[in-house]
Formats: structure tokens, C-alpha cells, sequence
């Protein structure tokens, strides 16, 4: 992952470079292992989709090719960035460095994981039904336990997340007020919801003390949709945002509300742009991960 861009650009073979030494600085006490970028070009997969390392390789990709698109003059009116993306959104707006951004991102990841033991939290897909129909559904299955909307993804995806048995519950509840499929998702954990507060307590003495400035350009956050435009409410939203909903849906609305017309999604994979493309059906949108995809990238924003 990421690789052919490093071959092919040397902005990206920089971003590695500087990835790889933030990523070992950041490695709990006394652990050794194999570095970012040979779990990039390598694998193998079951290392790589580690939380503590997928967050950081998601970022380092992204920043990469993030940095060959300036170099070839493009610019971005504003950022923003789904979940973990949204840190990459402010690596790009210079609200802090990308050393500690992947260093505050491992630790995320870490936090993260262990906030909930293995097989306690599960996440769900709920296909084919609205916001309030989720909602309802979570309320009606939670009995006593924790399930609650996580990712408005696009009109009618809505992913769910807490307790195994809730997650279970609400996913059936859902199918029988008119959703018309409940996906199990293959989750390390149950993200973006309230058994997240344990790693949110963990993570936010991290996020308070790295060296933020005010974004270059603003930075629209998943917990409100707004736009951050100073340091300390870009690293408010990132705390909040741990145990809380990714509003997608609102962000891309906010974007659209600011002008927004054209969109790049920098990094791996072509997910936000299926979203983006639900939501904002005028909006011209392009992907950008590889060398073979920057002409189009290119072309699109030229018109």
C-alpha cells in the first residue's frame, strides 16, 4: 500500500521516510517489531490491520499523496477527513506535524483496542434505512447495554456499534422496521461509541499536548460538522470524537454549503467517494492513491 507512489514521487518517498521513524518512536516500552514500511510493501495483512498500525499506514498513505498533488500546484479550499482520516485532513492543513500525527494515531489505535476486550463490542451495517428508524431500533435492543448509531455514512448506510448481543439485538430490530439488510462488519473493536470513553480518557493528554496551530485552511469535523479554524477547537473535536458518531453525511452537506463543487479523496480505497457521490449527486469527485491515477486527478480539477 502506498508503495508505487513512494517509486514514482519523491514528495511520497519523503512522507515514508518521516512516517517510519514517528511510528518506531511511538512503540510502546520495551516492544521492537517490523517498521511501517516494511508492513506497507510487505505485509503480512494480519500485521498491517492491527488498529495501532492500520491508523498510522491509513495516514502515512494518505499524507503521501496528499503531498504529490501540491507539489503539482493543487490546493484545497477545505479538508476533511472520515474518522481516522480526519487527522490526515489536519497533517494536510498544518494543524500539527505528520511525525505527531502518527505517533498520536498509534497510540489511538492502542487505546483503542484495548478499551473493549476482544469479542465484548462487535459494529453492524444497517443497509436501507433512515437515520431515525436506526436510532429507534438501538433504543428498542439496547436493554441496559451499550449500541448506538457510530458512521450516518450516506442516505441509507448507517453502521451501528456497542455491545456484541446489543449490536445483534438492534440489527434485527432494524431488519423488522424496514431496513433491508444488517451487515456484521469485521471490526477490531467497536468504534465511535460509548465504550470508546475509556480510550477517549487515554488519548486526550496526548491530543492537549501536541504542538497545534490554527489550520492553514478549515477542517470540517465529524462531531459537528463545523469548521475548526483554530488549534484548540481542531483538537476539542479530535477528543470528542473517539466515543462519538461520524457525522458524514452533515460534513459533506457543510462542505457543499461552503461552495464546495469538487472533491479528491487522497489515499487508499474509493469508499468516501461512493458516499460523497449518495450525497451530493452534482459533485464532480475523483481518487487519488497510485502514479496511474494522478492525469485524471489532474484533468478533473482543471475544468
Amino acid at each position: 500500500m502506498g508503495m508505487a507512489l513512494a517509486a514514482a514521487h519523491p514528495e511520497a518517498e519523503a512522507v515514508f521516510a518521516e512516517a517510519d521513524a514517528a511510528f518506531a518512536a511511538a512503540a510502546p516500552d520495551g516492544a521492537s517489531g517490523r517498521s511501517l514500511r516494511a508492513m506497507l510493501a510487505e505485509g503480512p495483512d494480519d500485521q498491517l490491520t492491527l488498529t495501532e498500525h492500520a491508523q498510522p499506514a491509513i495516514l502515512a498513505v494518505s499524507v503521501a499523496a496528499y503531498r504529490v498533488l501540491v507539489s503539482r500546484g493543487l490546493e484545497p479550499a477545505l479538508v476533511a477527513g472520515h474518522s481516522l482520516g480526519e487527522y490526515s485532513a489536519h497533517v494536510a492543513s498544518g494543524t500539527f506535524s505528520l511525525a505527531d500525527g502518527i505517533a498520536a494515531v498509534r497510540r489511538r489505535g492502542r487505546y483503542m483496542q484495548e478499551a473493549v476486550p476482544v469479542g465484548t463490542g462487535a459494529m453492524a451495517a444497517i443497509i436501507g434505512a433512515d437515520d431515525t428508524v436506526v436510532e429507534q431500533a438501538c433504543r428498542e435492543a439496547a436493554e441496559g447495554e451499550v449500541v448506538s448509531p457510530a458512521n450516518l455514512n450516506a442516505p441509507g448506510q448507517v453502521v451501528i456499534a456497542g455491545h456484541t448481543a446489543a449490536v445483534a439485538r438492534a440489527s434485527e430490530r432494524a431488519k423488522a422496521l424496514g431496513a433491508r439488510r444488517a451487515i456484521p462488519l469485521a471490526v477490531s473493536a467497536p468504534f465511535h461509541c460509548a465504550l470508546m470513553q475509556p480510550a477517549q480518557a487515554r488519548l486526550e493528554p496526548d491530543l492537549r499536548a501536541l504542538r497545534a496551530a490554527a489550520p492553514r485552511v478549515p477542517v470540517v469535523a465529524n462531531v459537528d460538522a463545523e469548521p475548526k479554524r483554530d488549534a484548540r477547537a481542531s483538537v476539542d473535536a479530535l477528543v470528542q470524537q473517539v466515543s462519538s458518531r461520524v457525522r458524514w453525511v452533515d460534513v459533506v452537506h457543510r462542505l457543499a454549503a461552503e461552495g464546495v463543487t469538487h472533491y479528491i479523496e487522497v489515499g487508499p480505497g474509493t469508499v468516501l467517494a461512493g458516499f460523497i457521490k449518495r450525497i451530493q449527486k452534482d459533485a464532480h469527485i475523483v481518487s487519488f492513491s497510485s502514479p496511474d491515477q494522478l492525469d485524471a486527478v489532474m484533468t478533473a480539477c482543471s475544468n
